[in-house]
């Protein structure tokens, strides 16, 4: 005799039956959910990453650079975003290679055709308010490369005995004309840069100042005339003008509390007069970008790696 169903089991496998299909997703509505949950990761992702990002900002130690146009660059492409055109202020001079490298928040107002006036108190354009207004009592790294537009103290010189020495490419017509007033002028200089390094550590007390000297810029011996037009003996006249302006600059950062950062010395062998794969300064007439008489990109390598080095040694990093 065939089991007799109870009353209601149907009806209760049936319920049983719906209860189970309404608890599984249903085909229609499986890809929008992904979707949204997709679209969920992604901002979450995002906002993880614009948090750590902000993060790092706020953490990056502030460094400012100021300078003439051995720190900007010039003609050195790119040109720096936001940087005044005046200026000629390259977007990788060393000021931002260096930043770069050891991950600093860069402020640059470095400057071509900068004096140190135009550092401590004169406005150079009327884009270009005195440098010194880039600093804060925040700002943690500064450095300054400085002296040699000062009163036309030695780039200008080197131009002008340039062409002196175009004209008459024999003996030392640049030295007779000059004499000792070049060495004397520099002298005169050194507390002209040495309030400026006070001004700065004013502004900014617990900055840690790196002075920054010029590199190489002719042959140690000879000459290369006329690629840079200068007799053997104004070559070596002139090399001895440099030395002493990056003497002045080293004594003056040893006497306020800086750092010198001597990019001369281990960029002899690669001046003007060397070939294009060689030099670190341009000659007369450039070859690459770069401003005549002036460091190359390959020289602003140089001088950002001098820089960085220094900047380790004292915690930078």
């Amino acid at each position: 005799m065939p089991e007799l169903q109870q009353p209601g089991a149907r009806a209760s496998g049936s319920a049983a039956t719906r209860n189970s299909a309404d608890r599984l997703p249903s085909a229609r509505n499986t890809p929008r959910r992904r979707r949204s949950l997709l679209l969920g990761a992604v901002a979450t992702a995002a906002s993880l990453l614009l948090a750590a990002t902000a993060a790092s900002a706020l953490a990056a130690p502030s460094y400012v650079s100021l300078g003439d146009s051995y720190t900007a660059g010039p003609f050195i492409l790119p040109p720096a975003f936001g940087a005044p055109l005046e200026c000629e202020q390259s977007g990788r001079d060393y000021p931002h290679l260096t930043a770069t490298a050891l991950s600093l928040s860069l402020k640059d107002v470095s400057c071509s055709g900068a004096t140190t006036e135009n550092v401590t108190s004169s406005a150079q354009y009327p884009s270009q308010p005195p440098q010194v207004d880039a600093l804060s009592g925040s700002t943690e790294v500064v450095s300054i490369g400085i002296g040699g537009n000062d009163k036309g103290l030695f780039l200008d010189t080197l131009l002008s005995c340039g062409a002196e020495d175009l004209i008459f490419p024999f003996g030392t017509p640049c030295k007779d004309t000059y004499g000792n007033t070049l060495a004397e002028e520099i002298e005169a200089d050194g507390p002209v840069v040495g309030g400026a390094l006070a001004q700065i550590h004013s502004i900014s007390p617990h900055a840690k100042l790196f002075v920054v000297g010029y590199p190489d810029i002719l042959p140690q011996s000879g000459n290369c005339w006329p690629t840079v037009p200068l007799t053997t003996g104004d070559t070596a006249y002139l090399n001895g003008i440099e030395k002493d302006l990056n003497a002045m600059l080293s004594k003056q950062a040893s006497a306020h509390g800086a750092t010198y950062v001597d990019t001369y010395t281990a960029s002899i062998g690669h001046d003007a007069c060397k070939s294009l794969s060689v030099r670190y300064v341009e000659p007369v007439l450039p070859e690459s970008d770069a401003f005549s008489v002036h460091p190359n990109e390959r020289g602003m390598a140089f001088d950002a790696a001098q820089v960085e080095a220094a900047m380790r040694a004292q915690g930078i990093s």
